[in-house]
């Protein structure tokens, strides 16, 4: 199931892609794969899929020790407290949710040696929800030369989580503030490349408004079962 799911998703993609008048290969798919344990990655991986997103770091320092053997890369999709810098720093090879120089501080001072620089980029909080996480728009040129300045962390792009828009073209305007953004942050000299935005209910929009990856779970792996929730 997870093989033909993944194969679905990425033909939706390339349409999308098609659609945008973008080359298919433009826009690259991370399986979030929260709450499903090492077999259902396995499956993915054995499908084709090598990226793979995270919310929960605990959780996912598990599957990661678990799967050690295979090349898979890891990217930190979650909020990122103090206490768990240095689990993500360790372990994972991305960071989505940068939205405070402190992290990105500890981050970087707690990045081993021997491991290339952690790609991040920084989350923006592109329409104003009340409940989201991110940095304002108006702040995020600031904290990205402030990011990039740090050794250990190599900053690659942003990333947002709109609320859900009523309609496409609603979602496609959202969208498209968020690459004004990435492209604001670029003309002050920094370059980056990935805009992360996109979900299962929105990514047609968000490949319209520029996304470079989009993060895909239930669609790939199905229903969610969250611990304690009947």
């Amino acid at each position: 199931m997870i093989a033909t799911n993944l194969h679905a998703v990425t033909d939706r993609i390339a349409q999308a892609c098609a659609r945008a008048g973008r080359a298919t290969g433009s826009v690259q798919l991370l399986a979030v794969s929260k709450t499903f344990g090492p077999d259902a990655v396995q499956q993915a991986f054995d499908a084709g899929q090598r990226a793979f997103g995270e919310n929960y770091i605990q959780e996912a320092v598990d599957k990661i020790t678990a799967l050690a053997a295979l090349p898979i890369e890891w990217h930190c999709i979650g909020p990122i407290q103090s206490n768990k810098t240095r689990l993500v720093a360790e372990h994972f090879q991305w960071v989505h949710t940068l939205d405070r120089l402190k992290i990105a501080q500890r981050l970087s001072d707690q990045r081993p040696a021997h491991l290339p620089p952690l790609q991040v980029c920084i989350q923006v909080n592109v329409d104003g929800g009340p409940t989201k996480s991110g940095v304002l728009p108006a702040e995020a040129a600031a904290l990205a030369l402030a990011v990039r300045a740090l050794p250990r962390l190599q900053l690659r792009g942003i990333m947002c989580i709109p609320e859900p828009a009523p309609d496409f073209v609603a979602a496609c305007a959202v969208f498209i503030s968020a690459k004004a953004i990435f492209d604001a942050i670029v003309e002050q000299g920094v370059p980056l490349d990935t805009l992360s935005m996109g979900m299962s209910g929105d990514l047609d929009a968000a490949i319209a408004g520029g996304s470079t990856m989009v993060r895909v779970g239930s669609a790939i792996f199905g229903a969610r079962h969250y611990p304690g929730v009947a």
